[in-house]
């Protein structure tokens, strides 16, 4: 039976790799039996005005080729509708943070295959406020660096384009007073550096800064780092490598599946490495809620 597929595609995502592969990946998905349209994005909000839209008019599966911002305007676009059909990835971006926590590959065509076996996995998704986020929900000043990025620089460069204006932002730090409060575990009322709240343990290219992780526990994992000078913060981050930092005394890490944070400064929010407004903002679980195409075990069949 022919299934019907929208094909959502940044055509300026990592290197502009959509673009190149388009017609490859039209073939592969052809010759699996499923008949696809595409979508070429053109600017903020086109990718979660096409997938509403897919919904709308019954398409079988939604396919995301892009990066993490692709991924999550796609999301924003589904979530809100009662009936979702299933998600595929074909991770084209510059990080790539929710594929990599999945095992989905850079690779175009074993991403295509992922989505042609047709086997699904239900995983959670995060609401802040109005909006929707699939991996990262974060505030503070390092935390503004992923949409600070211009894209033409990372289209041309790639990863390096973030170190670089991590480099620039690391020289001017600062600790910002939240009052987050976190169900089951009170409230931390002081001056952060940052907060992060994940759905899986990959985050910014640092696939153990949340190692305990779980897309589909039905609870976020919230990092908190607390006030700190550059020293202590290079300290925190290399340990973030390891996957160690979360026993450091300048983080707090726990688990819930609802986050309240206020500020009395005006704290710009990241969701998925783009921009998502500003506090105060309320962040829930919303267990189970998008089914997607995934390389795992435990998987199920559309």
């Amino acid at each position: 039976m022919v299934k019907r597929a929208r094909l959502i595609y940044n055509p300026t995502s990592g290197r502009e790799e959509g673009r190149k592969r388009l017609a490859d990946i039209l073939q592969m998905l052809d010759a699996a039996g499923i008949e696809t349209t595409t979508h070429a994005t053109e600017g903020e909000g086109d990718a979660t005005a096409s997938a509403a839209e897919a919904i709308d008019n019954g398409y079988d599966m939604i396919i995301a080729a892009g990066g993490d911002g692709t991924l999550n305007e796609v999301i924003n676009g589904m979530a809100d509708k009662p009936e979702r059909p299933p998600l595929g990835i074909i991770p084209l971006g510059t990080t790539n943070d929710f594929a990599r926590a999945l095992g989905i590959p850079r690779n175009w065509e074993y991403a295509c295959s992922i989505i042609t076996r047709q086997a699904t996995r239900v995983i959670d998704l995060g609401q802040s406020n109005e909006k929707y986020f699939i991996n990262i929900a974060g505030g503070g000043s390092l935390t503004e660096l992923t949409y600070e990025v211009p894209s033409k620089l990372k289209t041309v460069i790639g990863q390096l384009a973030y170190y670089m204006k991590g480099l620039e932002k690391m020289t001017r730090l600062r600790p910002t007073e939240l009052r987050i409060e976190l169900e089951g575990h009170g409230v931390y009322h002081e001056e952060f550096m940052l907060f992060l709240i994940t759905n899986t343990n990959s985050v910014g290219g640092f696939e153990k800064l949340a190692p305990e992780a779980k897309i589909d526990d039905g609870l976020f994992d919230v990092i908190m780092l607390k006030r700190c000078n550059l020293v202590e913060f290079v300290r925190v981050a290399s340990m973030a490598l390891r996957g160690e930092h979360i026993h450091d005394p300048l983080v707090i890490h726990k688990q819930t599946n609802r986050v309240t944070v206020t500020s009395p400064d005006a704290v710009q929010l990241n969701l998925d490495g783009e921009f998502g407004g500003l506090l105060p903002a309320t962040f829930k679980v919303l267990p189970g809620h998008l089914r997607i195409f995934a390389d795992n075990p435990d998987a199920t069949y559309a």
